[in-house]
């Protein structure tokens, strides 16, 4: 498998990454059958693996940890802190305090020594982004971290985030983990762009858009559990951007069709296509999975198939906004757009982060 440098960190990674968000009680249980995806998957050539402490509340980044063990020199590792990991305002957030104990804790469930990639998994409003960029300046310095990057972070956050680190003269953050696929081509319009002019390695996640983009999610879709039942917002039919989705996966799938192509290998291709992606995560949570997506990552689109997806998903939109999995605190709180005594409470960052359902990657 190629190699690509990733950003300006020097690392060359895959341009498929293992997103191990599935292995653990958040999907595949059996810890033993995970550690043998990830096994197969470093096999095949892939190098980069992506996991999150909040993941499966930790148990995926001890699969990780245990998979690699044997080849840890040869893997660029990453992982990511943010939500929360327990209850309260200081096991969660951007805080140096928080983090200065987040790392310890993945390092310890990973097994190593040092982490390749340190992510930080959301914007926190509630936390100046220089006290972050200290924190994890401190962390590259002491060995502990090699390089730093963001995850679903809008095109000014990271804009405000490479001015903070050239003025402070701290750790600047080298990647963007973004959202895109077929149905969600938001990136395009200003954080792919932004991350090639600040030369910025960019990785992708929910390539297959979290199983729409393989059919399955056609006719009606049981709520009631699963990833369904926690994300209603992204797979309720009565929606109207999911509908959007359902009608235009069809006509992806005939597209797909009419190209000798699977509609996974059109996802795959399509996202691996854009010259602002390094690496696109993909997430399998069995062996079958991986072999699939393996097998449908090396497809090519041509210009004319490119124009074709381009007029049914124009560039830059996204069917379903919710597919972001990340509102900007100014939209998401309703209090904010209101003077002083209008409106309801503000709840704190660190309330409004959850538990309650898994986050994305």
């Amino acid at each position: 498998m190629e190699l690509r440098t990733l950003g300006r960190t020097g690392m060359q990674v895959s341009p498929l990454c293992l997103g191990t968000m599935m292995f653990g009680v958040w999907g595949n249980a059996d810890a033993g059958d995970a550690v043998g995806v990830i096994e197969a998957a470093l096999d095949a050539g892939i190098n980069f693996v992506d996991t999150a402490d909040v993941y499966s509340w930790g148990g995926s980044e001890e699969i990780v940890g245990k998979a690699v063990a044997p080849r840890r020199d040869e893997v660029v590792l990453a992982t990511k802190f943010h939500f929360p990991m327990g209850q309260g305002p200081h096991r969660s957030g951007n805080s140096r305090r928080w983090l200065t104990r987040a790392v310890e804790d993945s390092l310890r469930r990973l097994g190593t020594d040092r982490i390749d990639l340190y992510q930080v998994h959301r914007p926190d409003p509630e936390t100046e982004l220089e006290e972050t960029l200290a924190a994890l300046d401190g962390l590259v310095t002491a060995g502990k971290v090699v390089a730093v990057g963001t995850t679903t972070f809008p095109a000014e956050q990271l804009v405000e985030a490479q001015w903070a680190a050239r003025r402070r003269h701290l750790v600047r953050p080298q990647t963007e983990q973004a959202p895109y696929s077929l149905l969600n081509r938001a990136a395009e319009a200003a954080v792919f762009p932004t991350c090639q002019r600040h030369q910025l390695g960019v990785t992708t996640w929910s390539p297959l858009s979290e199983g729409w983009l393989t059919g399955k999610h056609q006719g009606e879709i049981d709520l009631s559990r699963g990833r369904q039942a926690a994300h209603r917002a992204t797979f309720d039919v009565r929606l109207a951007g999911n509908r959007r989705k359902q009608q235009t996966v069809t006509e992806l799938a005939g597209l797909a069709a009419e190209a000798g192509l699977t509609l996974m290998q059109l996802a795959l291709g399509f996202v691996r296509n854009h010259p602002a992606v390094t690496s696109v995560l993909i997430g399998p949570r069995t062996r079958e999975q991986l072999e699939g997506l393996l097998a449908a990552a090396d497809t090519v689109l041509d210009a004319g198939l490119l124009d074709r997806i381009d007029a049914l998903v124009p560039p830059g939109t996204v069917l379903n906004p919710a597919d972001s999995h990340y509102t900007p605190e100014a939209l998401a709180d309703p209090a904010l757009r209101r003077r002083q005594g209008v409106g309801r409470r503000v709840a704190p960052a660190w309330e409004r982060r959850g538990p309650s359902a898994p986050p994305r990657p």
